[in-house]
């Protein structure tokens, strides 16, 4: 068994990711996720937060995809 953070080491070589990954904002995204909206929602927004940060062209494409979508889940959870 390999251990939690090697795994997100060895995945983002894997994947060809160079860039520092907040792994501890990506869980708390998942999680905010899947309490305010369902359980289902948590890799469903883990991999849209992805995608976006994937497709967009500025400096920190993470950091804004990820805050896109918490405040999204924040105006969900205030209707």
């Amino acid at each position: 068994m390999v251990g939690f953070d090697k795994w997100v080491d060895e995945l983002c070589d894997a994947l060809g990711i160079e860039d520092d990954v907040d792994v501890d904002a990506l869980l708390d995204l998942a999680r905010d996720s899947a309490h305010q909206v369902e359980r289902r929602a948590a890799p469903v927004t883990t991999f849209l937060v992805g995608l976006a940060a994937g497709r967009a062209g500025s400096t920190d494409p993470v950091g804004e995809a990820m805050a896109t979508a918490a405040a999204a889940l924040q105006r969900s959870a205030s209707r």
